[in-house]
Protein backbone atom coordinates (compact mmCIF):
# COMPACT_ATOMS: atom_id res chain seq x y z
CA UNK A 1 0.00 0.00 0.00
CA UNK A 2 2.86 2.35 0.84
CA UNK A 3 4.56 1.51 -2.44
CA UNK A 4 1.39 2.31 -4.41
CA UNK A 5 1.13 5.62 -2.60
CA UNK A 6 4.75 6.48 -3.46
CA UNK A 7 4.13 5.55 -7.12
CA UNK A 8 1.01 7.73 -7.16
CA UNK A 9 2.90 10.68 -5.69
CA UNK A 10 5.69 10.18 -8.23
CA UNK A 11 3.20 10.13 -11.11
CA UNK A 12 1.80 13.45 -9.93
CA UNK A 13 5.12 15.03 -10.92
CA UNK A 14 4.91 13.76 -14.51
CA UNK A 15 3.33 15.67 -17.35
CA UNK A 16 0.17 14.35 -18.98
CA UNK A 17 2.16 13.54 -22.11
CA UNK A 18 4.49 11.28 -20.12
CA UNK A 19 1.54 9.69 -18.35
CA UNK A 20 -0.11 8.82 -21.67
CA UNK A 21 3.07 7.22 -22.98
CA UNK A 22 3.55 5.33 -19.70
CA UNK A 23 -0.06 4.12 -20.05
CA UNK A 24 0.65 3.04 -23.64
CA UNK A 25 3.80 1.17 -22.65
CA UNK A 26 2.32 -0.55 -19.59
CA UNK A 27 -1.17 -1.31 -20.95
CA UNK A 28 -0.51 -1.89 -24.67
CA UNK A 29 3.09 -2.42 -25.63
CA UNK A 30 4.26 -4.44 -22.61
CA UNK A 31 1.21 -6.81 -22.56
CA UNK A 32 1.61 -7.25 -26.33
CA UNK A 33 5.27 -8.16 -25.99
CA UNK A 34 4.56 -10.51 -23.07
CA UNK A 35 1.64 -12.13 -24.91
CA UNK A 36 3.62 -12.59 -28.12
CA UNK A 37 6.54 -13.96 -26.12
CA UNK A 38 4.31 -16.49 -24.35
CA UNK A 39 2.59 -17.49 -27.61
CA UNK A 40 5.92 -17.78 -29.45
CA UNK A 41 7.38 -19.83 -26.61
CA UNK A 42 4.29 -22.02 -26.56
CA UNK A 43 4.47 -22.58 -30.33
CA UNK A 44 8.18 -23.29 -30.20
CA UNK A 45 7.76 -25.58 -27.20
CA UNK A 46 4.92 -27.45 -28.88
CA UNK A 47 6.99 -27.70 -32.03
CA UNK A 48 9.95 -29.01 -30.03
CA UNK A 49 7.78 -31.58 -28.24
CA UNK A 50 6.28 -32.69 -31.53
CA UNK A 51 9.74 -32.96 -33.11
CA UNK A 52 11.00 -34.96 -30.15
CA UNK A 53 7.99 -37.25 -30.32
CA UNK A 54 8.52 -37.68 -34.07
CA UNK A 55 12.22 -38.45 -33.54
CA UNK A 56 11.30 -40.95 -30.83
CA UNK A 57 8.85 -42.65 -33.21
CA UNK A 58 11.55 -42.70 -35.89
CA UNK A 59 14.00 -44.35 -33.49
CA UNK A 60 11.37 -46.92 -32.47
CA UNK A 61 10.56 -47.67 -36.11
CA UNK A 62 14.24 -48.10 -36.95
CA UNK A 63 14.72 -50.33 -33.92
CA UNK A 64 11.71 -52.42 -34.91
CA UNK A 65 12.97 -52.81 -38.52
CA UNK A 66 16.46 -53.74 -37.31
CA UNK A 67 15.13 -56.18 -34.74
CA UNK A 68 12.84 -57.71 -37.32
CA UNK A 69 15.74 -58.41 -39.69
CA UNK A 70 18.00 -59.70 -36.92
CA UNK A 71 15.25 -61.87 -35.46
CA UNK A 72 14.63 -63.45 -38.86
CA UNK A 73 18.29 -64.45 -38.95
CA UNK A 74 18.03 -65.60 -35.35
CA UNK A 75 15.05 -67.82 -36.15
CA UNK A 76 16.89 -69.36 -39.09
CA UNK A 77 19.90 -70.04 -36.88
CA UNK A 78 17.63 -71.43 -34.18
CA UNK A 79 15.93 -73.84 -36.60
CA UNK A 80 19.33 -75.08 -37.71
CA UNK A 81 20.54 -75.17 -34.11
CA UNK A 82 17.75 -77.59 -33.14
CA UNK A 83 17.68 -79.63 -36.41
CA UNK A 84 18.72 -83.23 -35.78
CA UNK A 85 19.30 -84.03 -39.46
CA UNK A 86 21.67 -81.09 -39.94
CA UNK A 87 23.52 -82.03 -36.80
CA UNK A 88 23.92 -85.64 -37.98
CA UNK A 89 25.07 -84.51 -41.42
CA UNK A 90 27.77 -82.35 -39.89
CA UNK A 91 28.89 -85.13 -37.54
CA UNK A 92 29.01 -88.06 -40.01
CA UNK A 93 32.31 -89.35 -41.29
CA UNK A 94 32.54 -89.72 -45.08
CA UNK A 95 34.82 -92.20 -46.90
CA UNK A 96 35.68 -89.89 -49.76
CA UNK A 97 34.41 -86.76 -51.49
CA UNK A 98 32.04 -88.81 -53.62
CA UNK A 99 30.50 -90.34 -50.53
CA UNK A 100 30.09 -86.82 -49.11
CA UNK A 101 28.56 -85.54 -52.33
CA UNK A 102 25.99 -88.35 -52.45
CA UNK A 103 25.11 -87.77 -48.82
CA UNK A 104 24.84 -84.02 -49.55
CA UNK A 105 22.30 -84.68 -52.32
CA UNK A 106 20.30 -87.05 -50.13
CA UNK A 107 20.37 -84.45 -47.31
CA UNK A 108 18.70 -81.73 -49.38
CA UNK A 109 15.96 -84.12 -50.47
CA UNK A 110 14.72 -84.33 -46.91
CA UNK A 111 15.25 -80.70 -45.68
CA UNK A 112 13.96 -77.17 -46.45
CA UNK A 113 17.34 -75.54 -45.89
CA UNK A 114 17.61 -74.18 -49.44
CA UNK A 115 14.20 -72.49 -49.24
CA UNK A 116 15.05 -70.96 -45.86
CA UNK A 117 18.40 -69.67 -47.04
CA UNK A 118 16.82 -67.83 -49.96
CA UNK A 119 14.62 -65.60 -47.77
CA UNK A 120 15.60 -61.87 -47.94
CA UNK A 121 18.88 -62.71 -49.64
CA UNK A 122 20.07 -64.40 -46.47
CA UNK A 123 23.12 -66.64 -46.85
CA UNK A 124 23.46 -69.49 -44.38
CA UNK A 125 26.81 -71.19 -43.93
CA UNK A 126 27.62 -73.98 -41.45
CA UNK A 127 31.05 -74.95 -40.24
CA UNK A 128 32.12 -78.18 -38.57
CA UNK A 129 35.36 -79.50 -37.21
CA UNK A 130 34.87 -82.55 -39.50
CA UNK A 131 37.74 -83.21 -41.89
CA UNK A 132 35.63 -85.48 -44.17
CA UNK A 133 33.40 -82.54 -45.24
CA UNK A 134 34.20 -81.02 -48.58
CA UNK A 135 34.26 -77.21 -48.53
CA UNK A 136 31.65 -75.56 -50.66
CA UNK A 137 28.17 -74.08 -50.70
CA UNK A 138 26.36 -74.27 -47.33
CA UNK A 139 28.91 -76.51 -45.53
CA UNK A 140 32.57 -75.89 -44.78
CA UNK A 141 35.23 -77.20 -42.52
CA UNK A 142 35.90 -75.15 -39.38
CA UNK A 143 39.54 -74.72 -40.23
CA UNK A 144 38.61 -72.29 -43.00
CA UNK A 145 37.35 -69.66 -40.50
CA UNK A 146 39.63 -70.00 -37.51
CA UNK A 147 41.58 -66.92 -38.61
CA UNK A 148 38.50 -64.77 -39.34
CA UNK A 149 37.64 -61.78 -37.15
CA UNK A 150 34.04 -62.83 -36.67
CA UNK A 151 35.05 -66.27 -35.39
CA UNK A 152 37.52 -64.76 -32.92
CA UNK A 153 34.81 -62.35 -31.80
CA UNK A 154 32.47 -65.31 -31.11
CA UNK A 155 35.09 -67.13 -29.12
CA UNK A 156 36.12 -64.09 -27.11
CA UNK A 157 32.54 -63.05 -26.31
CA UNK A 158 31.82 -66.29 -24.42
CA UNK A 159 28.27 -66.20 -25.82
CA UNK A 160 26.35 -68.87 -27.69
CA UNK A 161 25.20 -66.46 -30.38
CA UNK A 162 26.35 -63.00 -31.41
CA UNK A 163 25.65 -60.25 -33.96
CA UNK A 164 28.73 -59.02 -35.81
CA UNK A 165 29.30 -56.19 -38.31
CA UNK A 166 32.35 -56.74 -40.48
CA UNK A 167 34.19 -55.07 -43.34
CA UNK A 168 35.74 -57.58 -45.72
CA UNK A 169 39.31 -56.50 -46.49
CA UNK A 170 39.80 -59.10 -49.26
CA UNK A 171 40.10 -57.90 -52.84
CA UNK A 172 38.10 -60.79 -54.38
CA UNK A 173 35.60 -60.86 -55.72
CA UNK A 174 35.71 -57.13 -56.57
CA UNK A 175 31.97 -56.84 -57.15
CA UNK A 176 30.95 -58.34 -53.80
CA UNK A 177 29.80 -56.04 -51.00
CA UNK A 178 32.48 -55.30 -48.45
CA UNK A 179 30.27 -54.52 -45.48
CA UNK A 180 28.82 -57.61 -43.82
CA UNK A 181 26.26 -58.34 -41.11
CA UNK A 182 26.59 -61.76 -39.52
CA UNK A 183 24.41 -63.57 -37.03
CA UNK A 184 26.58 -66.36 -35.61
CA UNK A 185 25.54 -69.19 -33.32
CA UNK A 186 27.28 -72.23 -31.94
CA UNK A 187 25.60 -75.52 -32.86
CA UNK A 188 25.95 -77.24 -29.53
CA UNK A 189 22.35 -78.16 -28.86
CA UNK A 190 23.24 -81.85 -29.03
CA UNK A 191 26.04 -81.77 -26.53
CA UNK A 192 26.96 -85.49 -26.86
CA UNK A 193 28.49 -84.78 -30.23
CA UNK A 194 32.21 -83.97 -30.21
CA UNK A 195 32.95 -81.89 -33.37
CA UNK A 196 32.66 -78.14 -32.92
CA UNK A 197 30.00 -76.66 -35.19
CA UNK A 198 29.01 -73.05 -35.98
CA UNK A 199 26.32 -71.55 -38.18
CA UNK A 200 26.74 -68.11 -39.76
CA UNK A 201 23.69 -66.31 -41.12
CA UNK A 202 24.75 -63.42 -43.38
CA UNK A 203 22.17 -60.68 -43.81
CA UNK A 204 22.11 -58.53 -46.92
CA UNK A 205 23.71 -55.22 -45.83
CA UNK A 206 22.60 -53.40 -49.01
CA UNK A 207 19.02 -54.54 -48.57
CA UNK A 208 18.90 -53.40 -44.94
CA UNK A 209 20.46 -50.03 -45.87
CA UNK A 210 17.93 -49.55 -48.69
CA UNK A 211 15.04 -50.49 -46.40
CA UNK A 212 16.25 -47.84 -43.92
CA UNK A 213 16.42 -45.22 -46.68
CA UNK A 214 12.96 -46.19 -48.00
CA UNK A 215 11.38 -45.20 -44.71
CA UNK A 216 11.64 -41.60 -45.98
CA UNK A 217 12.33 -39.96 -42.67
CA UNK A 218 12.72 -36.16 -42.67
CA UNK A 219 15.98 -36.45 -40.84
CA UNK A 220 19.14 -38.51 -40.84
CA UNK A 221 19.26 -41.72 -38.78
CA UNK A 222 22.44 -43.50 -37.68
CA UNK A 223 22.89 -46.89 -36.02
CA UNK A 224 26.26 -46.79 -34.27
CA UNK A 225 28.47 -48.90 -32.08
CA UNK A 226 31.11 -46.99 -30.13
CA UNK A 227 30.61 -43.96 -32.45
CA UNK A 228 31.20 -46.14 -35.54
CA UNK A 229 28.35 -45.85 -38.09
CA UNK A 230 27.07 -49.33 -38.89
CA UNK A 231 23.89 -48.36 -40.75
CA UNK A 232 22.36 -45.07 -41.89
CA UNK A 233 19.83 -43.68 -44.30
CA UNK A 234 22.19 -41.06 -45.66
CA UNK A 235 25.66 -40.51 -47.09
CA UNK A 236 27.35 -43.08 -44.83
CA UNK A 237 25.47 -46.08 -46.28
CA UNK A 238 27.91 -47.03 -49.06
CA UNK A 239 28.62 -50.79 -48.85
CA UNK A 240 31.99 -50.47 -50.57
CA UNK A 241 33.58 -48.19 -47.94
CA UNK A 242 34.81 -49.09 -44.51
CA UNK A 243 32.69 -48.05 -41.56
CA UNK A 244 33.16 -44.38 -40.66
CA UNK A 245 33.14 -42.41 -37.41
CA UNK A 246 30.04 -40.57 -36.27
CA UNK A 247 30.94 -36.86 -35.90
CA UNK A 248 27.59 -35.08 -35.72
CA UNK A 249 26.85 -35.45 -32.02
CA UNK A 250 25.89 -31.73 -31.72
CA UNK A 251 23.05 -32.31 -34.21
CA UNK A 252 21.55 -35.27 -32.37
CA UNK A 253 17.98 -34.64 -31.34
CA UNK A 254 17.20 -38.05 -29.90
CA UNK A 255 19.19 -41.20 -29.11
CA UNK A 256 18.15 -44.71 -28.09
CA UNK A 257 20.31 -47.58 -26.86
CA UNK A 258 19.68 -51.26 -27.62
CA UNK A 259 21.58 -54.48 -26.97
CA UNK A 260 21.46 -57.09 -29.70
CA UNK A 261 23.16 -60.36 -29.02
CA UNK A 262 26.24 -59.04 -27.31
CA UNK A 263 26.67 -55.77 -29.22
CA UNK A 264 25.69 -52.37 -27.77
CA UNK A 265 24.03 -50.24 -30.43
CA UNK A 266 22.85 -46.64 -30.30
CA UNK A 267 20.28 -45.17 -32.66
CA UNK A 268 20.93 -41.46 -33.31
CA UNK A 269 18.19 -39.35 -34.84
CA UNK A 270 19.37 -35.92 -35.94
CA UNK A 271 17.23 -32.83 -35.50
CA UNK A 272 15.24 -32.21 -38.67
CA UNK A 273 15.71 -29.05 -40.66
CA UNK A 274 12.77 -27.22 -39.13
CA UNK A 275 10.34 -25.40 -41.34
CA UNK A 276 9.20 -23.06 -38.58
CA UNK A 277 11.69 -20.31 -39.50
CA UNK A 278 10.92 -20.64 -43.18
CA UNK A 279 7.19 -20.45 -42.49
CA UNK A 280 7.85 -17.43 -40.30
CA UNK A 281 9.74 -15.77 -43.16
CA UNK A 282 6.94 -16.58 -45.61
CA UNK A 283 4.39 -14.98 -43.29
CA UNK A 284 6.59 -12.00 -42.37
CA UNK A 285 4.40 -9.41 -44.18
CA UNK A 286 1.32 -10.59 -42.30
CA UNK A 287 3.22 -10.53 -39.00
CA UNK A 288 4.49 -7.01 -39.70
CA UNK A 289 0.96 -5.91 -40.49
CA UNK A 290 -0.23 -7.35 -37.17
CA UNK A 291 2.61 -5.60 -35.34
CA UNK A 292 1.65 -2.30 -36.97
CA UNK A 293 -2.00 -2.77 -36.05
CA UNK A 294 -1.15 -3.74 -32.47
CA UNK A 295 1.50 -1.08 -31.80
CA UNK A 296 1.34 1.83 -34.24
CA UNK A 297 -2.45 2.22 -34.22
CA UNK A 298 -2.65 2.40 -30.38
CA UNK A 299 0.30 4.82 -30.46
CA UNK A 300 -1.56 7.09 -32.87
CA UNK A 301 -4.63 6.93 -30.65
CA UNK A 302 -2.51 7.80 -27.60
CA UNK A 303 -1.02 10.76 -29.46
CA UNK A 304 -4.53 11.88 -30.42
CA UNK A 305 -5.77 11.64 -26.84
CA UNK A 306 -2.59 13.32 -25.65
CA UNK A 307 -3.18 16.23 -28.01
CA UNK A 308 -6.81 16.49 -26.96
CA UNK A 309 -5.83 16.69 -23.30
CA UNK A 310 -2.41 18.28 -23.02
CA UNK A 311 -2.77 21.05 -25.63
CA UNK A 312 -5.88 22.47 -24.02
CA UNK A 313 -4.54 21.95 -20.49
CA UNK A 314 -1.34 23.68 -21.64
CA UNK A 315 -3.38 26.68 -22.81
CA UNK A 316 -5.17 26.69 -19.47
CA UNK A 317 -1.86 26.43 -17.60
CA UNK A 318 -0.39 29.27 -19.67
CA UNK A 319 -3.38 31.42 -18.76
CA UNK A 320 -2.90 30.69 -15.06
CA UNK A 321 0.83 31.46 -15.42
CA UNK A 322 -0.10 35.07 -16.21
CA UNK A 323 -1.84 35.65 -12.88
CA UNK A 324 1.12 37.83 -11.78
CA UNK A 325 0.04 40.54 -14.23
CA UNK A 326 -2.51 43.19 -13.34
CA UNK A 327 -5.24 41.54 -15.39
CA UNK A 328 -5.98 37.86 -16.01
CA UNK A 329 -5.87 36.94 -19.71
CA UNK A 330 -8.96 35.10 -20.92
CA UNK A 331 -8.68 32.05 -23.19
CA UNK A 332 -9.85 33.07 -26.66
CA UNK A 333 -10.33 29.56 -28.14
CA UNK A 334 -12.40 27.37 -25.85
CA UNK A 335 -12.73 23.96 -27.53
CA UNK A 336 -14.64 20.88 -26.52
CA UNK A 337 -17.59 20.07 -24.32
CA UNK A 338 -15.77 17.70 -21.98
CA UNK A 339 -14.48 18.45 -18.48
CA UNK A 340 -11.46 20.38 -19.82
CA UNK A 341 -13.66 22.53 -22.05
CA UNK A 342 -15.94 23.20 -19.07
CA UNK A 343 -12.88 24.11 -16.97
CA UNK A 344 -11.70 26.58 -19.62
CA UNK A 345 -15.14 28.25 -19.69
CA UNK A 346 -15.20 28.49 -15.91
CA UNK A 347 -11.70 29.99 -15.98
CA UNK A 348 -12.86 32.70 -18.38
CA UNK A 349 -15.77 33.53 -16.08
CA UNK A 350 -13.41 33.62 -13.10
CA UNK A 351 -10.90 35.80 -14.97
CA UNK A 352 -13.61 38.30 -15.93
CA UNK A 353 -14.82 38.47 -12.34
CA UNK A 354 -11.29 38.84 -10.87
CA UNK A 355 -10.39 41.55 -13.41
CA UNK A 356 -13.42 43.50 -12.28
CA UNK A 357 -12.42 43.08 -8.63
CA UNK A 358 -8.83 44.11 -9.39
CA UNK A 359 -10.05 47.44 -10.74
CA UNK A 360 -11.72 48.09 -7.40
CA UNK A 361 -9.02 46.68 -5.09
CA UNK A 362 -6.11 48.14 -7.07
CA UNK A 363 -7.24 51.71 -6.57
CA UNK A 364 -7.70 51.13 -2.85
CA UNK A 365 -4.24 49.60 -2.65
CA UNK A 366 -2.63 52.62 -4.39
CA UNK A 367 -4.35 54.94 -1.98
CA UNK A 368 -3.12 52.85 0.96
CA UNK A 369 0.45 52.85 -0.39
CA UNK A 370 0.36 56.61 -0.79
CA UNK A 371 -0.72 56.94 2.83
CA UNK A 372 2.08 54.57 3.95
CA UNK A 373 4.71 56.57 2.05
CA UNK A 374 3.39 59.81 3.51
CA UNK A 375 3.54 58.33 7.01
CA UNK A 376 7.13 57.13 6.48
CA UNK A 377 8.15 60.56 5.18
CA UNK A 378 6.55 62.19 8.19
CA UNK A 379 8.43 59.82 10.51
CA UNK A 380 11.72 60.56 8.73
CA UNK A 381 11.11 64.28 8.92
CA UNK A 382 10.41 63.87 12.61
CA UNK A 383 13.76 62.12 12.98
CA UNK A 384 15.48 64.90 11.09
CA UNK A 385 13.79 67.60 13.13
CA UNK A 386 14.99 66.00 16.33
CA UNK A 387 18.57 65.35 15.28
CA UNK A 388 19.25 68.80 13.74
CA UNK A 389 18.98 71.02 16.87
CA UNK A 390 20.64 68.33 18.93
CA UNK A 391 23.92 68.57 17.02
CA UNK A 392 23.72 72.30 16.46
CA UNK A 393 23.22 73.20 20.10
CA UNK A 394 26.01 70.95 21.36
CA UNK A 395 28.46 72.31 18.78
CA UNK A 396 27.61 75.94 19.51
CA UNK A 397 28.00 75.26 23.23
CA UNK A 398 31.50 73.91 22.57
CA UNK A 399 32.44 77.07 20.65
CA UNK A 400 30.96 79.27 23.38
CA UNK A 401 32.85 77.53 26.16
CA UNK A 402 36.11 77.65 24.19
CA UNK A 403 35.70 81.36 23.41
CA UNK A 404 35.08 82.20 27.09
CA UNK A 405 38.11 80.27 28.26
CA UNK A 406 40.67 81.00 25.53
CA UNK A 407 39.81 84.35 23.95
CA UNK A 408 41.88 83.23 20.92
CA UNK A 409 41.63 83.60 17.10
CA UNK A 410 41.38 79.81 16.76
CA UNK A 411 37.70 80.40 17.08
CA UNK A 412 37.69 81.20 13.37
CA UNK A 413 38.96 77.70 12.57
CA UNK A 414 36.31 76.20 14.76
CA UNK A 415 33.63 78.17 12.98
CA UNK A 416 34.98 76.95 9.63
CA UNK A 417 34.62 73.32 10.76
CA UNK A 418 31.20 74.15 12.08
CA UNK A 419 30.23 75.35 8.63
CA UNK A 420 31.24 71.99 7.20
CA UNK A 421 29.00 70.26 9.70
CA UNK A 422 26.17 72.76 9.17
CA UNK A 423 26.32 72.19 5.40
CA UNK A 424 26.09 68.44 5.94
CA UNK A 425 23.22 69.01 8.34
CA UNK A 426 21.06 71.12 6.06
CA UNK A 427 21.41 68.90 2.93
CA UNK A 428 18.63 66.39 3.63
CA UNK A 429 17.65 65.77 0.02
CA UNK A 430 19.02 62.24 0.42
CA UNK A 431 19.53 60.56 3.79
CA UNK A 432 22.25 58.27 2.37
CA UNK A 433 25.89 59.36 2.15
CA UNK A 434 29.21 57.79 1.14
CA UNK A 435 31.17 56.32 4.03
CA UNK A 436 34.14 58.51 3.03
CA UNK A 437 32.08 61.70 3.42
CA UNK A 438 30.67 60.52 6.73
CA UNK A 439 34.21 59.94 8.02
CA UNK A 440 35.15 63.47 6.87
CA UNK A 441 32.24 64.76 8.92
CA UNK A 442 33.43 62.69 11.92
CA UNK A 443 36.95 64.06 11.51
CA UNK A 444 35.61 67.66 11.45
CA UNK A 445 33.53 66.99 14.56
CA UNK A 446 36.46 65.48 16.45
CA UNK A 447 38.71 68.40 15.41
CA UNK A 448 36.20 70.80 16.95
CA UNK A 449 36.04 68.69 20.08
CA UNK A 450 39.82 68.64 20.32
CA UNK A 451 39.79 72.44 20.58
CA UNK A 452 37.59 71.97 23.58
CA UNK A 453 39.39 69.10 25.28
CA UNK A 454 42.92 69.79 24.17
CA UNK A 455 45.35 67.06 25.15
CA UNK A 456 42.59 65.25 27.01
CA UNK A 457 41.25 64.00 23.65
CA UNK A 458 43.07 61.99 20.99
CA UNK A 459 41.39 60.17 18.10
CA UNK A 460 42.12 57.80 15.24
CA UNK A 461 39.94 57.10 12.18
CA UNK A 462 40.61 53.99 10.01
CA UNK A 463 38.63 53.34 6.78
CA UNK A 464 39.49 50.10 4.99
CA UNK A 465 40.35 50.58 1.34
CA UNK A 466 37.51 49.81 -1.06
CA UNK A 467 34.69 50.83 1.31
CA UNK A 468 34.68 54.56 0.47
CA UNK A 469 31.63 54.35 -1.82
CA UNK A 470 29.43 52.31 0.53
CA UNK A 471 26.28 54.24 1.45
CA UNK A 472 25.02 54.70 5.02
CA UNK A 473 22.55 57.14 6.69
CA UNK A 474 23.90 60.62 7.39
CA UNK A 475 25.21 61.36 10.88
CA UNK A 476 24.96 57.67 11.83
CA UNK A 477 28.64 57.36 12.82
CA UNK A 478 29.08 60.86 14.23
CA UNK A 479 26.16 60.26 16.60
CA UNK A 480 28.04 57.42 18.29
CA UNK A 481 31.29 59.48 18.24
CA UNK A 482 29.49 62.37 19.94
CA UNK A 483 28.14 59.96 22.56
CA UNK A 484 31.71 58.72 23.19
CA UNK A 485 32.91 62.32 23.70
CA UNK A 486 30.15 63.51 25.99
CA UNK A 487 29.49 60.35 28.04
CA UNK A 488 32.98 58.90 27.88
CA UNK A 489 35.95 61.24 27.54
CA UNK A 490 34.31 64.38 28.98
CA UNK A 491 33.46 62.65 32.27
CA UNK A 492 37.01 61.36 32.76
CA UNK A 493 39.77 63.59 34.13
CA UNK A 494 42.63 61.70 32.50
CA UNK A 495 43.29 61.88 28.74
CA UNK A 496 41.20 59.63 26.55
CA UNK A 497 41.12 58.20 23.04
CA UNK A 498 38.35 57.72 20.49
CA UNK A 499 38.89 55.10 17.79
CA UNK A 500 36.71 54.80 14.68
CA UNK A 501 37.38 51.64 12.64
CA UNK A 502 35.39 50.79 9.47
CA UNK A 503 36.09 47.46 7.72
CA UNK A 504 34.39 44.54 5.90
CA UNK A 505 34.05 41.14 7.53
CA UNK A 506 32.51 38.52 5.26
CA UNK A 507 29.09 39.75 4.11
CA UNK A 508 28.96 42.56 6.67
CA UNK A 509 30.16 46.16 6.80
CA UNK A 510 31.49 46.61 10.32
CA UNK A 511 31.66 50.01 12.11
CA UNK A 512 33.39 50.16 15.50
CA UNK A 513 33.39 53.26 17.77
CA UNK A 514 35.59 52.76 20.83
CA UNK A 515 36.55 55.18 23.61
CA UNK A 516 38.80 54.95 26.65
CA UNK A 517 36.51 57.12 28.72
CA UNK A 518 34.55 56.57 31.88
CA UNK A 519 32.83 53.40 30.70
CA UNK A 520 29.46 52.00 31.75
CA UNK A 521 28.01 49.61 34.25
CA UNK A 522 26.86 46.24 32.94
CA UNK A 523 23.23 47.08 33.68
CA UNK A 524 23.52 50.33 31.73
CA UNK A 525 25.15 48.56 28.79
CA UNK A 526 22.41 45.91 28.78
CA UNK A 527 19.71 48.61 28.85
CA UNK A 528 21.37 50.55 26.00
CA UNK A 529 21.82 47.32 23.99
CA UNK A 530 18.10 46.61 24.33
CA UNK A 531 17.15 50.12 23.22
CA UNK A 532 19.45 49.97 20.20
CA UNK A 533 18.03 46.63 19.06
CA UNK A 534 14.40 47.74 19.54
CA UNK A 535 14.71 51.36 18.37
CA UNK A 536 11.37 52.84 17.20
CA UNK A 537 9.59 56.18 16.74
CA UNK A 538 7.95 55.96 20.16
CA UNK A 539 11.34 55.86 21.95
CA UNK A 540 12.23 59.29 20.52
CA UNK A 541 9.56 60.81 22.76
CA UNK A 542 11.51 59.64 25.81
CA UNK A 543 14.47 61.44 27.34
CA UNK A 544 18.09 60.27 27.19
CA UNK A 545 20.25 59.15 24.26
CA UNK A 546 17.80 60.36 21.62
CA UNK A 547 20.60 60.63 19.03
CA UNK A 548 21.61 56.97 19.48
CA UNK A 549 18.00 55.80 19.09
CA UNK A 550 17.60 58.01 16.01
CA UNK A 551 20.75 56.58 14.34
CA UNK A 552 19.81 52.98 15.19
CA UNK A 553 16.29 53.47 13.81
CA UNK A 554 17.57 54.82 10.48
CA UNK A 555 20.11 51.98 10.20
CA UNK A 556 17.32 49.48 10.78
CA UNK A 557 15.18 51.15 8.11
CA UNK A 558 17.84 50.96 5.37
CA UNK A 559 18.68 47.28 6.18
CA UNK A 560 15.18 45.86 6.56
CA UNK A 561 15.92 45.44 10.28
CA UNK A 562 18.87 43.11 9.58
CA UNK A 563 21.49 45.42 11.15
CA UNK A 564 23.19 44.06 14.28
CA UNK A 565 24.32 46.13 17.31
CA UNK A 566 26.73 45.05 20.01
CA UNK A 567 28.00 47.08 22.98
CA UNK A 568 30.87 46.05 25.21
CA UNK A 569 33.05 47.71 27.78
CA UNK A 570 33.98 48.05 31.44
CA UNK A 571 33.33 50.77 33.97
CA UNK A 572 36.38 53.05 34.33
CA UNK A 573 38.05 51.53 31.25
CA UNK A 574 35.93 52.47 28.25
CA UNK A 575 33.17 51.43 25.86
CA UNK A 576 33.00 49.96 22.38
CA UNK A 577 29.96 49.94 20.06
CA UNK A 578 29.99 47.63 17.02
CA UNK A 579 27.51 48.00 14.14
CA UNK A 580 27.26 45.22 11.49
CA UNK A 581 25.26 45.96 8.31
CA UNK A 582 24.75 43.36 5.54
CA UNK A 583 26.87 44.47 2.59
CA UNK A 584 24.12 44.13 -0.02
CA UNK A 585 22.17 46.91 1.75
CA UNK A 586 24.97 49.48 1.63
CA UNK A 587 26.46 48.80 -1.81
CA UNK A 588 25.65 51.48 -4.39
CA UNK A 589 23.67 48.99 -6.47
CA UNK A 590 21.31 48.65 -3.51
CA UNK A 591 20.90 52.40 -3.05
CA UNK A 592 17.48 52.47 -4.69
CA UNK A 593 16.30 49.70 -2.40
CA UNK A 594 17.54 51.62 0.67
CA UNK A 595 15.92 54.81 -0.52
CA UNK A 596 12.60 53.01 -0.91
CA UNK A 597 12.95 51.71 2.66
CA UNK A 598 13.59 55.18 4.07
CA UNK A 599 10.60 56.53 2.15
CA UNK A 600 12.19 58.87 -0.32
Amino acid sequence: MKLLKQIGERLNDYSLKKKFYILYILCVLLPLVLTDTVVTYSVLHTEAVARKHAMENTANAVQYSLLNSIENASEIAKSIYMNHYINDFLNDTYDDPLDYYNSYLDFFKDTLLESIAGIDNIIVTMYSDNETIVNGSEFNRLETITDSTWYHYLQESGLEKVLFFDYDQSRTPAIEAKRKIYFIQKLDYFRDIDPEKVVRVELDYSSMSRNLAKMNYDTAVYICSDDVILLSNGKYSSVAKDFEKFTEQEKVGYSQDINLYGIELTIYVLRPETEFISELSDNLPVLLLLVIINTVLPLLLVRGFNKSFTVRIGELSEAFRDVSSENLVEITTVRGKDEIGSLMQNYNRMAARINALIQIVYKNRIREQEMTVARQNAELLALHSQINPHFLFNTLESIRMHSILKHEIETADMVEKLSVMQRQYVEWGNDLIDVSKETDFVRAYLSLQKYRFGDRLSYEIQLEEGLEDFRIPKLSIVTFVENACIHGVEKKITPGWIFVHIYQEGDFLCIEIEDTGKGMKETEMAELQLKMENACIEMLQEKGRVGIINACLRLKMISDHEVKFEIDGEEGIGTMVQIKIPVHFVCKKEEKHAESITGR
